[in-house]
């Protein structure tokens, strides 16, 4: 890996930036509690709903918060996000940090992401944001919702027709929960990038397809792996929901996916009530570590992905 551009080469204003320690490639955003009052006493005006209704007022809140940071926010985000070296933040608004203030923490996030992009429709919560809870017990159909085992690292997005360049994933609320950390991997840092991404399988269309939960009926065709806008590879995988059609293609996907748990590179990331992930979709993998059972386990998340709307990753979009 390539040293990464000096963070600290611009004046940052209403936040303050820094490497995490687990990677150089995550950068730690971190917002004063000023600034988070500031911007919340700002929007104050408009509930949540009002952003749900109305999707012009979810750019509003981002120029709010923009403007708040004399405008050096908007250029590291849209900039940090397409960076081949780094393209993920763990952001933290000081003060955000009980589940009382859900909508504070949505409306914070909303302004965030659409600094550089647009959330798409979650089908799965009918809005342009998904909250969801994750219990002691589930019966759910995938493994976003079951607490004891791995959720195997994969690309967002790969069982819909829109872009998904990024994605969010905020902590809403945490009650008796050890383990469970967030599992990030990046693309160039994979040991088995050399061996799969030449391979004839890797540019096959695949059929992808999700189950009941995630409300979308209709099937996918892709390849598992496309290059971006320098022909860099780039990913678009999830072993619940790629259904190879043979013998060659099921034990090439098994294989692909022993290699990236295997990896020595991924990385476990703690993430604490109010703070989230924004990562780059197209060269980073995301996953959770399994929790320590508790009868009263809870943890509340809530997601928003969507498409950059100033620079970009893929080479040619699937949508404008």
């Amino acid at each position: 890996m390539n040293a990464p551009a000096n963070i600290h080469s611009q004046q940052h204003h209403g936040f303050t930036l820094g490497r995490s320690p687990q990677s150089d490639r995550l950068l730690q955003l971190s917002f004063p509690k000023e600034t988070v009052n500031a911007f919340l006493d700002a929007v104050s005006e408009w509930p949540v709903q009002a952003l749900e209704y109305k999707s012009f007022l979810r750019f509003r809140v981002a120029k709010i918060l923009d403007d708040l940071c004399q405008n050096t926010l908007q250029p590291l985000l849209i900039d940090t996000m397409v960076d081949r070296e780094t393209g993920a933040f763990l952001v933290t608004p000081e003060g955000l940090d009980q589940v009382e203030q859900a909508d504070d923490m949505v409306m914070f996030a909303t302004a965030v992401s659409h600094l550089m992009g647009r959330s798409n429709f979650d089908a799965m919560s009918g809005q342009y944001y998904a909250r969801f809870v994750v219990k002691n017990v589930d019966n759910s159909d995938s493994y976003l919702r079951q607490p004891h085992r791995v959720m195997e690292l994969h690309n967002d997005g790969t069982f819909v027709e829109q872009d998904t360049d990024y994605v969010l994933m905020m902590k809403i609320d945490e009650q008796n929960m050890q383990g469970g950390n967030s599992l990030l991997l990046h693309l160039d840092d994979w040991e088995g990038l050399d061996t799969f991404y030449p391979h004839p399988l890797a540019r096959r269309d695949m059929r992808w397809t999700a189950p009941p939960s995630k409300n979308v009926d209709r099937d996918i065709y892709h390849p598992v792996f496309d290059v971006d806008t320098e022909g860099r590879p780039i990913m678009s995988y999830i072993d619940q929901f790629v259904q190879p059609k043979n013998f060659e293609e099921g034990n090439w996907l098994a294989n692909l996916s022993d290699s990236l748990e295997g990896s020595k590179h991924r990385l476990s990331i703690p993430v604490s009530i109010g703070s989230f992930l924004l990562i780059n979709n197209h060269f980073w993998l995301h996953g959770r570590d399994r929790f320590t059972p508790h009868p009263d386990l809870r943890r509340e998340l809530m997601r928003q992905r969507g498409y950059f709307t100033h620079a970009k990753t893929l080479r040619q979009p699937r949508q404008v």
